[in-house]
């Protein structure tokens, strides 16, 4: 939690220095600090497309130079960050009305993973494929970002009591449906 802790401090000093210097070295240095997470929150809300993320994060810095005075420290530099580049996702989703899935080149990259690892993989997409829009944000927001649920409000401009229900309803139907390859895995090890 120090780190956390210190992290914080250093992008608030980063931000005072931008807002009341213009120092552009600054915003560099908050660029710097978070771009990776930022495009990995985008290649997971874009289905791996690299490029795409890469487009939509140069996006988010750009709003985020734009709007750095509207950054009041009630939450964490980066949960800010995270919010920017969900709305320009989402912009993004508007523009386009349907993202390109890029089925191909996944089942490619599975065919050299052994078999059972791929059923499990596409069963697991599957299942989470079915899972309402807002469970799969939440759930990529708070599992696989490791966000907590009262960030994840945050950045999906979401109530908090909202988010915990999307959170513990997507898992549940998650282990529901995958409980057949939990049941498989018992019998495997079973002598």
């Amino acid at each position: 939690m120090a780190d956390s802790a210190a992290e914080a401090r250093i992008d608030r000093a980063l931000v005072t220095r931008v807002l009341l210097n213009g120092d552009r070295n600054a915003f560099d240095q908050l660029v710097r600090r978070h771009q990776g997470l930022v495009r990995a929150q985008l290649r997971r809300l874009l289905n791996g497309d690299a490029a795409g993320a890469d487009d939509l994060a140069q996006e988010a810095f750009l709003q985020a130079w734009r709007k750095l005075h509207q950054f009041r420290g009630e939450a964490q530099f980066s949960t800010w960050l995270y919010r920017i580049a969900y709305s320009c996702f989402l912009q993004g989703c508007r523009k386009k009305s349907e993202l390109s899935d890029d089925a191909d080149a996944r089942e490619a990259e599975q065919l050299h993973a052994p078999e059972q690892a791929v059923d499990l993989q596409l069963d697991f997409q599957r299942a989470v494929a079915r899972l309402s829009a807002a469970e799969q944000t939440v759930l990529l927001h708070c599992t696989q970002m490791g966000l907590s649920h009262e960030e994840a409000a945050y950045v999906l401009a979401m109530p908090l009591g909202t988010v915990k229900t999307h959170a513990t309803r997507g898992k549940a139907k998650l282990q529901g449906w995958l409980a057949a390859w939990r049941a498989a895995a018992c019998e495997e090890t079973t002598p």
